[in-house]
C-alpha cells in the first residue's frame, strides 16, 4: 500500500473525529463558546496538541465563529487563532474548505483530498504551512473574496489547521494521518433569500401485536431536505391517528440538526402501545426555522393498515357459529308434527281425504265424533248385491219393466 493511498483512506476515517471545534451545531448569530479542541493523542508525551478559534491581528475577540453578511463582490481580510499546546513546534496546514451535512446532521468539513468549490475556495492565506512553537499562538490572516456572480444566500465553511504526521500500524506499515481542526465560516451573501424544507418521504410501519389491547410498534421515518439557499433548524412532531381522527400517539417535539442549503436528513420515530385499530395514519408536523424567521409549517402523513386478527377471529368464529345454528333450524325434519294433507297431497286416482269440517255430526246427530275411531259393526258391512231378476224363460236377465221405476223408493204413480 502506497503512503498516499494510506493518506486518503485514513483521513476521510478520521475527519469527523477530529472536528472537535466543529461539531457543536452554530445559531443565527450566537453558539455556545467551544473550548480549544485537541487532536487525536491529548495526554501522550509529545503528541501535538492544539487549538484553533477566529481571532484579529490583536487576539481573540471572543467570538465563535466567523460569521459574515457580504455583498457579490465584496473582500474582507481576517484572522484565525492556532494555538500549539504540546510541548514542541509543530507545523500547521492552513486553509479553507467546504461544509455539508452528513448522514446524521453533524456538520462535517470535506476531506482533505476534495478540492473546495464554495466559500472554502474563496478563502485565501498568504502560504499554507505555518510552524508554531510549543505554548504559543499565531494569528494567521486570511483574505475572504465573495464573487460577484455569487448566489445570494448561506455559504458555509470552515478555515483548518490540520497537522499531517507520520504513523505505524501494529501489522507495521507507515500510514500519513492528517488531523485537522476549523472554525467554521458563516457567510450569508446579499439577495432574495429562500428558506423551504421538503418532507419528501414518509415510512410507516406496525408490529401488530398478538393481543390487541397490549398495542404494538409504530415506526415512522422520514426524509426532510433543505430546499432553499439557506441553512435551516427546527423541530418535527409525529402523530399517530386512529379511523374519524381518534388520536392515539404524540411525540415529543425533535429537534432537528443545522440543514445546510441542499441538505438531506432522515428521521426515526419509535411509538410504543399503540393499538391495532384497523387503519392507522401517521402524520410528520415539521417546524422549521431559518437564522431570522420561521416558516410556515409542513405536514405529511402516510398510513398503515392494522387490522386486529384476534378480534377478527373470534368475530368471524362466532359469525360462523349464529350460521350454523340458523341453517341447521332451517334444515330441520318435520317428526312430531301433526299436519293434514291438501288436496294436492292425494295420490292420483283417490279422493281426497275429508277435512276436519266434513267430519263432524251434522246437527241432531248422535254419531261419534271424526276422529274417534269404533270397531266397525254389523250395520257396517257393505250391502250385498242383489241378484238381477231373472227373466221368465231363457236364462236371461229381464230389462227393466217399460212404465216401472226400478228404484224400491220410487213411488206408483197410482199410489195415493
Amino acid at each position: 500500500m502506497s503512503l498516499r493511498t494510506a493518506l486518503s483512506r485514513t483521513s476521510a476515517a478520521l475527519a469527523a473525529a477530529l472536528l472537535v471545534a466543529t461539531a457543536l451545531p452554530a445559531p443565527a448569530h450566537a453558539a455556545p463558546t467551544p473550548s480549544p479542541g485537541p487532536a487525536a493523542g491529548v495526554g501522550e508525551t509529545g503528541a501535538a496538541r492544539w487549538a484553533v478559534q477566529p481571532s484579529s491581528a490583536k487576539g481573540p475577540t471572543g467570538r465563535n465563529y466567523f460569521i459574515y453578511d457580504l455583498a457579490p463582490g465584496s473582500t474582507l481580510t481576517d484572522h484565525v487563532g492556532i494555538t500549539n499546546l504540546g510541548d514542541r513546534p509543530v507545523t500547521f496546514a492552513v486553509y479553507g474548505t467546504d461544509a455539508y451535512s452528513a448522514a446524521d446532521g453533524a456538520f462535517a468539513l470535506l476531506p482533505a483530498d476534495r478540492r473546495a468549490t464554495d466559500v472554502g475556495s474563496w478563502i485565501s492565506v498568504d502560504r499554507r504551512e505555518w510552524t508554531i512553537p510549543a505554548g504559543k499562538r499565531v494569528d494567521i490572516p486570511f483574505r475572504l473574496a465573495v464573487p460577484a456572480n455569487a448566489t445570494p444566500g448561506d455559504h458555509t465553511g470552515g478555515v483548518i489547521g490540520a497537522v499531517a504526521r507520520v504513523r505505524t500500524t501494529v501489522d507495521g506499515q507507515r500510514v500519513l494521518v492528517d488531523q485537522r481542526l476549523a472554525a467554521r465560516v458563516y457567510l450569508r451573501v446579499n439577495g432574495p433569500v429562500r428558506p423551504a424544507v421538503t418532507v419528501e418521504a414518509v415510512d410507516v410501519s406496525y408490529d401488530n401485536p398478538v393481543n390487541p389491547f397490549a398495542g404494538g410498534d409504530v415506526v415512522v421515518r422520514y426524509r426532510l431536505r433543505n430546499d432553499g439557499n439557506v441553512r435551516l433548524g427546527g423541530s418535527g412532531t409525529v402523530t399517530v391517528d386512529a379511523p374519524f381522527g381518534w388520536e392515539q400517539a404524540r411525540t415529543s417535539p425533535t429537534d432537528l440538526p443545522e440543514l445546510l442549503p441542499g441538505a438531506t436528513f432522515t428521521v426515526t420515530e419509535r411509538i410504543t402501545g399503540v393499538p391495532p385499530l384497523l387503519r392507522l395514519t401517521a402524520a410528520v408536523d415539521i417546524a422549521a426555522t431559518s437564522t431570522d424567521t420561521a416558516l410556515p409549517p409542513v405536514v405529511r402523513a402516510a398510513g398503515i393498515w392494522a387490522p386486529p386478527w384476534l378480534l377478527l377471529a373470534l368475530l368471524a368464529v362466532a359469525a360462523g357459529g349464529g350460521g350454523l345454528r340458523w341453517w341447521r333450524r332451517r334444515d330441520a325434519p318435520t317428526a312430531g308434527r301433526v299436519t293434514t294433507p291438501g288436496p294436492a297431497d292425494a295420490p292420483a286416482g283417490q279422493p281426497p281425504a275429508p277435512s276436519p269440517a266434513d267430519q263432524r255430526p251434522a246437527p241432531g246427530s248422535t254419531g261419534a265424533p271424526a276422529d274417534q275411531r269404533t270397531a266397525p259393526g254389523p250395520a257396517d258391512a257393505p250391502a250385498a248385491p242383489q241378484p238381477a231378476a231373472k227373466a221368465a224363460s231363457g236364462g236371461t236377465a229381464a230389462g227393466p219393466v217399460p212404465g216401472v221405476d226400478p228404484r224400491p223408493d220410487a213411488r206408483r204413480p197410482d199410489a195415493s
